[in-house]
């Protein structure tokens, strides 16, 4: 889930937004107080059509993690600490990338079963999709 930006000419910039709860397990005669911490992870969001452009397919329904186990594996893969929670956010987006989405989404509705872009927008992201300048 790490945070590497790259996009080329209008393709736009994204991210998917996390809020995750990790917790540190420090060696025997170390104490931390407290055990638990709460951040915001951005996981960039991979160009549409390109490997990995499907994350919020696979990983996103109706605007929250479909499976957060799966999820904070990753997170916990990515950020080196044990990951108890996470909860999706939003997809913060720019117009070019939203756009470059809708598009690669229309070139193949059938991964979707649907007949909508609107509708698979909404059927994964729900209402949690932030365009940004």
């Amino acid at each position: 889930m790490a945070d590497e930006r790259r996009g080329g000419p209008g393709v736009g910039d994204a991210a998917y937004v996390f809020r995750v709860t990790f917790r540190l397990e420090p060696e025997e005669g170390v104490t931390v107080a407290p055990e638990t911490f709460e951040t915001t992870l951005e996981r960039r969001a991979d160009p549409p059509g390109e490997a990995g452009w499907l994350f919020f397919r696979d990983n996103c329904w109706r605007g929250e993690a479909n499976d957060e186990a799966h999820l904070c594996d990753l997170a916990s893969e990515a950020l080196g600490v044990e990951v108890v929670s996470v909860a999706f956010r939003e997809l913060r987006t720019d117009e070019a990338y939203l756009s470059a989405l809708r598009e690669a989404i229309a070139a193949d509705l059938s991964l979707f079963r649907t007949d909508d872009v609107d509708e698979v927008l909404h059927k994964y992201l729900g209402s949690s999709i932030h365009v940004r300048e």
